[in-house]
């Protein structure tokens, strides 16, 4: 190969065992060579935060930090850098090392395992670390050792540790995005590693941590870290805050202006601000500037509702949400129906029925309001009350009134509001300028959660999850805490397997 005389290895005599040597020493070089391994033999576009995230990792190589929490938007690397290539290259060099690596789910864990694995059974890794050998009598892709002692272990949060250990943990990404407003599922993960990680490490005195993920909630996994203290903190947001400066290997540092964009041959800025509207301000706080809104507080905000003076369009599907009551007290919740007209991605709010009612004038009501709108689709929430109307209307098979579909509530009410705030921060919900029900609706939406009830909230969520499941609506149209999972299982959907960018 001829190179220019100027260039860095321009007289080197053997440049490929010249590149194979560097690529030994150089954490930075043997990424660049491992990405296409993993990615179909793409390119890597190099940028200044990988070699950031490569300084930080040496500083745990070198034994000079034990606990490092990493915050990065999606699609930056941040898993391939840590939790592939870097467990790769510190097995090559030492296969006596042992690893356990841990994420959310066990899906995740072993697709970052089977990149760790493919990286070293390559020609690449055969070459560079000779010595490094996969053992023949554990060799599976979740769970393999070296000749040498050493390995890696792929594991969930709610996966099973017992008798295993390592000399480095990893936790990536250890909440699911749909799963960040959930207290439930917040403490859980809080709990898991209060009792049970931190004493799985070999040696307690050496031992390191490393802590990667988004920023979700205020309350996350990172959050509790940053309260306990003791950790090495590299925050990484999308668009810079404030000047600020990071140091890079080989003695380098990297000079960072507000408002610069993270990697803006990758994510522009126009790019990130599309992001922002398909997401809504809360979810891209969190994950891309890694600065989640306080928990407290109202999720809706009342400038994002909008109201329309004209007429609303006489086109499109009429569908029905029933949140049902239990009893008709006066301390009992309310039953309530939203029956609203989708248009395209909009939805147009025609009327908000709540009132408190007996089950004989629930389901007389019901099928009154049905006929009244002619509504097309009914959807009635499958618990209590609600599990009887679905019988017994679809027993009576009303003329001109749809079959109801039973609706089952997965997540708790906070996470289904945040699931649909970035839709109605998009100007998408669509309300009349003055209706007897308005004022008290936008008084429980705007107010939730510190409201005393909540079935129109209740009702409306679970119209807006439907539609866009139904709708087959993206992950990037509506990005929040709605079931994916579920989306994709429904329609079979494979295009959204982990991205090599994650």
């Amino acid at each position: 190969m001829n190179l220019p005389a100027n260039h860095p290895f321009a007289g080197v005599q053997n440049l490929p065992a010249f590149i194979d040597e560097i690529a030994r020493r150089d954490f930075t070089m043997f990424v660049r060579q491992a990405f296409p391994l993993v990615h179909g033999g793409a390119a890597l576009d190099w940028n200044w935060h990988l070699d950031t995230m490569a300084f930080y990792l040496n500083e745990i190589d070198q034994g000079r930090n034990q606990r490092l929490l990493v915050n990065l938007p999606p699609r930056n690397l941040k898993s391939f850098m840590i939790s592939v290539a870097w467990v790769a290259w510190m097995l090559g060099r030492d296969p006596r090392r042992n690893f356990v690596c841990i994420s959310y789910s066990n899906e995740l864990s072993a697709k970052l395992a089977r990149d760790c694995l493919t990286i070293m059974q390559s020609a690449l890794y055969r070459r560079l670390f000779p010595k490094t050998i996969i053992s023949t009598k554990r060799s599976a892709n979740y769970d393999f050792n070296t000749t040498r002692g050493g390995g890696r272990l792929a594991t969930s949060v709610t996966g099973t540790l017992t008798g295993r250990g390592g000399d480095f943990i990893i936790i990536d990404d250890p909440i699911k995005p749909s799963d960040a407003y959930s207290e439930t599922v917040r403490e859980s993960v809080n709990d898991w590693y209060r009792t049970t990680l931190s004493s799985r490490l070999n040696d307690k005195r050496k031992g390191a941590i490393i802590c990667v993920m988004q920023r979700l909630h205020q309350y996350d996994l990172c959050g509790l870290m940053l309260e306990d203290g003791g950790w090495q903190h590299l925050s990484l947001p999308a668009i810079a805050p404030r000047d600020d400066y990071f140091p890079m290997t080989r003695n380098r540092t990297h000079t960072r202006k507000a408002d610069d964009v993270l990697h803006p041959s990758r994510e522009p800025r126009w790019a990130l601000d599309k992001i922002k509207n398909d997401q809504g301000s809360h979810t891209f706080a969190a994950q891309y500037l890694q600065e989640p809104v306080p928990a407290k507080g109202n999720i809706i905000l009342k400038e994002w509702l909008v109201h329309m003076k004209e007429a609303f369009p006489a086109h499109g599907e009429i569908v029905q949400s029933w949140d049902t009551g239990v009893k008709d007290g006066e301390k009992n919740d309310y039953s309530a129906c939203i029956t609203a007209r989708l248009v395209g991605k909009h939805i147009y709010i025609l009327d908000v029925l709540r009132k408190r009612l007996a089950f004989p004038d629930l389901l007389r009501t019901a099928t009154a309001h049905a006929l009244e709108y002619k509504a097309q689709t009914l959807l009635v929430e499958d618990a209590a009350s609600g599990n009887q109307l679905i019988t017994m209307m679809r027993e009576a098979k009303v003329a001109g009134v749809p079959l109801p579909l039973a609706r089952k509530v997965e997540q708790d009410k906070t996470s289904r509001v945040h699931g649909m705030s970035p839709l109605i921060e998009q100007g998408r919900l669509v309300l009349p300028v003055s209706a007897p029900w308005l004022a008290d609706f936008e008084a429980e939406l705007t107010g939730f959660p510190s409201v005393r009830h909540d079935d129109q909230v209740d009702a409306l969520s679970q119209l807006i999850n439907w539609m866009v499941i139904n709708r087959r609506e993206t992950p990037t149209d509506m990005v929040g805490p709605i079931d994916v999972e579920g989306w994709k299982r429904n329609y079979n959907r494979d295009d959204f397997d982990e991205d090599p960018w994650a």
